[in-house]
């Protein structure tokens, strides 16, 4: 356990029980929601790379049509 947390945990130890609670309950929750969303970003690499790749030709398609870029001859 880190030292913070030992600090914490002490602190918390001298408020009334209802206040332990409900600080127990947020901390339990976040951790929970904390769990939820790694699981689910983990769970979306490839959407979000494939949106990431929509995005960037959306964006070049526009600005070539404007005229802002010109294609590169090799």
């Amino acid at each position: 356990m880190t030292e913070v947390l030992q600090k914490a945990l002490s602190k918390l130890s001298q408020l009334p029980e209802s206040q332990q609670e409900a600080i127990a309950y947020l901390i339990l929750a976040e951790i929970e929601d904390e769990k939820r969303w790694a699981e689910n970003f983990a769970n979306s690499q490839d959407k979000l790379a494939q949106l990431a790749k929509e995005a960037k030709s959306a964006v070049a398609n526009a600005e070539f049509k404007q005229g802002k870029t010109k294609p590169l001859n090799f």
